[in-house]
């Protein structure tokens, strides 16, 4: 019971979280799932493997809620997201390929780098200056090629890339969150397939592991994320949310530093 309560409480802080940041989200079901797996004595070498499959796979439920959200208020650019969408498969199932053969001590050391710039961002607030107009139909796949192999490879980064590159080009930064959450469901989705598919056949998986998934966690977190994240979405158009990203940004670097010295 105890573990399920875990998994719930997850998905209610995650969901609330990718709702209202557009950011972050993988990056706390990610480092929260590698210390609950460690704890549990899955299999060392594929720890990171399955924290991050599952953590893709519970983002399908809490990003299609979003998404939907962000529609209602007109902020996704679905000529963006029509665009981008063909690399993102490509790059996210690459991402996922490429998984089954990195060892687990490189995907944690370099998912801890990557959530050092993640809070690095936040808490600066740094972001580019809008200095150039959309690239056309092969630059955005492209942008979506690099997301998605990053997100298949650690589980998040799709708000963390997305989000600066498409400001930088000059959206707005409601409009950019919105069309981020929406690239991030079939993200999502088909990361889920390429863990499943990566971690088929792996010996030594815990029971009730489908590939690198772990669906125990996977129905517990999407349980609540679909309920909370439309609350993060709809708070995220009437507040500033400058200073709960500086807070959050402290909470993930306790995160990965925690990742770091116990698994």
């Amino acid at each position: 019971m105890g573990e399920i309560a875990a998994y719930l409480a997850i998905g209610a802080v995650v969901g609330f979280l990718a709702g209202l940041l557009g950011i972050g989200g993988g990056i706390v079901i990610v480092s929260s799932l590698a210390l609950m797996f460690s704890a549990q004595a899955f299999p060392a070498a594929f720890v990171m493997h399955m924290a991050i499959a599952t953590s893709l796979a519970a983002m399908v439920a809490s990003s299609f809620a979003s998404l939907r959200t962000h529609h209602r208020h007109g902020a996704v650019d679905w000529d963006v997201v029509k665009l981008m969408t063909p690399g993102l498969l490509a790059g996210v199932l690459a991402g996922t390929a490429l998984s089954r053969h990195i060892p687990n001590a490189f995907l944690k050391y370099f998912f801890l780098g990557f959530t050092l710039v993640v809070t690095a961002q936040m808490t600066l607030d740094l972001k580019p200056r809008a200095a150039r107009d959309l690239p056309r139909g092969a630059g955005l796949a492209a942008a979506g090629a690099g997301i998605g192999v990053v997100s298949g490879l650690f589980g998040s980064g799709a708000a963390a890339i997305g989000v600066p590159f498409l400001t930088w080009c000059r959206m707005t930064t409601h409009r950019a969150i919105g069309t981020v959450a929406a690239l991030a469901f079939p993200l999502a989705a088909a990361g889920s397939v390429g863990y499943i598919w990566s971690g088929w056949g792996v010996e030594g998986l815990p029971p009730g592991s489908v590939g690198f998934i772990y669906l125990p966690a996977l129905l517990g977190i999407s349980a609540t994320s679909i309920l909370f994240a439309p609350f993060g979405a709809r708070l995220a158009h009437r507040l500033p949310a400058a200073r709960l990203r500086k807070i959050f940004a402290l909470f993930l670097a306790a995160m990965a530093v925690k990742v770091a010295v116990s698994i």
